[in-house]
């Protein structure tokens, strides 16, 4: 069974009280944002992970219910499935050295081009896998599962969030993606 990675978008980021009913679900593999005073709850949270599933919409709506019966109150607002990667990562996921992915980076060797990155955090950038892997000519068939997978579960957690009486249940909306993503990936 592959492992797909993602983020989800949380309303609030967790107290560290609600760690422990999430680490016990999910045996410690989704990284959260956590925070341990209330004026800090205004703020969005996160939660990252590699989850095993036999599609990603399986494996996120697994997390998903995680996350959601863990911390009771906090509602996953968005899911983002096209990982934001260090240089390290970088270097991993496209089998080359720290410095082999630094000399493309600054274009001292090899293709000029290589993809702006998407944000900085800490002094670390980081760049959105789906153009590195265009970069490099990776051909990755999670991205393409990702992109229409992602779009329906964000539109099925905005009506959750919207019209929660219309909004099917999360296995239903697993089942339809089982059924056409093959088609459209």
């Amino acid at each position: 069974m592959p492992s797909y990675d993602f983020a989800l978008i949380l309303s609030r980021p967790l107290y560290e009280d609600e760690l422990d009913p999430l680490f016990d679900r999910t045996h410690g593999a989704v990284t959260v944002s956590i925070i341990s005073e209330p004026e800090h709850a205004e703020r969005p949270g996160n939660a990252s992970c590699s989850w095993p599933g036999p599609t990603l919409a399986a494996a996120i709506m697994e997390v998903v219910e995680h996350v959601e019966v863990s911390a009771p109150g906090v509602h996953v607002l968005q899911v983002e499935a096209d990982p934001l990667l260090t240089i390290r990562d970088i270097a991993e996921r496209v089998g080359r050295s720290l410095d082999s992915v630094r000399h493309a980076i600054t274009g001292s060797r090899g293709v000029a081009g290589f993809p702006s990155s998407e944000m900085s955090s800490a002094g670390h950038r980081l760049w959105r896998w789906s153009k590195i892997a265009a970069w490099y000519g990776i051909d990755d068939p999670q991205l393409i599962e990702a992109k229409p997978t992602v779009q329906a579960i964000n539109g099925w957690l905005a009506l959750r969030d919207v019209v929660p009486d219309v909004a099917p249940a999360a296995e239903e909306v697993t089942s339809a993606l089982s059924l056409v993503i093959p088609h459209v990936a």
